[in-house]
């Protein structure tokens, strides 16, 4: 689960790391009282979307009068922010973060992440802040340091000073830069995440060491133990559709092509994208209905699948371990009938009770085109989608 920059901000103040003074606001004339309650010659108006390359996108302001103030609040709020993490649709920005500006001497980043060859959590710094630290890992590989973290004992202050060292945090700073990497890391456990990153980690013309960016991702597998982060879900910043079919159990991302896909298990699913693709076709999902769905479940993945327009015809592939192939087809049938469906439709059916499940769409009198082969059954969704 993604958080808004000053949500993660205000949980790694709690741990003593320095931030910018600011507010959160949602309307004009609140940014504006906002940067007279601050009181600073410059101004930071910050876009708050989940998502990175806000600066790059013009959703960073520096304003140096209140009039700027307004006038950024006035172009950016209801604005549609498009980075290279939103994809061509972009996001509405709803809401703005305005911050004290400072000046900056020096920038770093600083983050963590889990390593799933190591099976650790590895803090990550480098020298170059402030910039997409993909970039900086493909160009210049030299310049990311890391350290990776035994779960028993956690951060260790010889592998803070060592990181602090690597990325050349002087001296006088050294001190203070180990105990901000181990509250990061305090607070990357405590908070079950899957990223936390600083970016920039700066140190200001009056040498305090400042997060000027957070970004705390959290793993949804945890959030039954986080009551507290539950709350600051942001449902207006997810797909409506992704966020309807969460709330059936259904694991649901949308894409970019005509192709709706409704499969059981994620390696299945990955696997009937990439022979869609390889076949000259372009997958609008990735839905995973699991291994135990009933027909309501199914029915109600199929209306979420034709609730995309860009979707021009289904393929569903499933194989029927724990799931049994009867329930699929029912499921199938009834939401077929549910919706006047009006696509081609493919489905691919094997394993438990798949014999049942075929009799039962080939009697369904709506026209399911049922296939026996996953490769078959990928060539005739994208042939009578073409």
């Amino acid at each position: 689960m993604n958080i808004h920059e000053h949500e993660s901000k205000e949980l790694l103040k709690a741990y003593g790391i320095s931030v910018p003074p600011g507010h959160t606001v949602f309307t004009v004339e609140q940014a504006m009282r906002a940067a007279e309650t601050l009181g600073s010659p410059v101004v930071v108006v910050k876009a708050q979307i989940h998502a990175g390359g806000r600066g790059k996108a013009g959703g960073v302001k520096i304003a140096g009068s209140l009039e700027e103030v307004r006038a950024y609040a006035e172009e950016l709020l209801g604005k549609t922010l498009v980075t290279h993490q939103t994809g061509p649709e972009g996001t509405i920005v709803r809401r703005l973060l305005i911050e004290d500006g400072c000046s900056i001497a020096k920038e770093y980043y600083l983050g963590l992440v889990v390593d799933r060859s190591s099976r650790r959590v590895v803090m990550i710094g480098s020298e170059e802040g402030g910039m997409d630290i993909e970039e900086v890992a493909a160009s210049r590989p030299e310049r990311i340091h890391k350290e990776t973290i035994d779960p028993a004992i956690g951060i260790q202050t010889f592998q803070a000073r060592r990181l602090a060292y690597a990325i050349n945090i002087p001296g006088e700073k050294l001190g203070e830069a180990v105990k901000l990497m181990q509250a990061l890391y305090k607070a990357f456990i405590d908070y079950d995440c899957s990223i936390a990153e600083i970016n920039p980690l700066v140190i200001t013309g009056e040498g305090a060491l400042m997060a000027l960016d957070a970004k705390l991702n959290i793993d949804e597998n945890a959030l039954f133990r986080q009551p507290d982060i539950t709350l600051l879900h942001d449902p207006n910043e997810e797909d409506p559709l992704e966020t309807e079919a969460a709330e059936y159990g259904l694991s649901y991302i949308s894409l970019d092509g005509s192709i709706g896909c409704m499969v059981n298990g994620a390696g299945l699913a990955m696997a009937t994208m990439d022979m869609i693709k390889l076949h000259g076709g372009e997958p609008a999902n990735f839905l995973d209905v699991g291994g135990g769905a009933s027909a309501d479940k199914v029915a109600a993945a199929f209306k979420i699948i034709l609730s995309d327009p860009r979707v021009k015809g289904i393929l569903v592939n499933i194989f029927g371990g724990i799931m049994r192939c009867d329930v699929i087809a029912s499921g199938v049938v009834e939401a077929a009938r549910q919706v006047g469906l009006s696509h081609p439709l493919v489905v691919r059916l094997e394993g438990t009770n798949a014999k049942s499940g075929r009799q039962i769409l080939a009697d369904s009198g709506i026209g399911i085109i049922s296939s026996d082969s996953m490769e078959d059954s990928v060539r005739e969704i994208v042939s009578l989608v073409q």
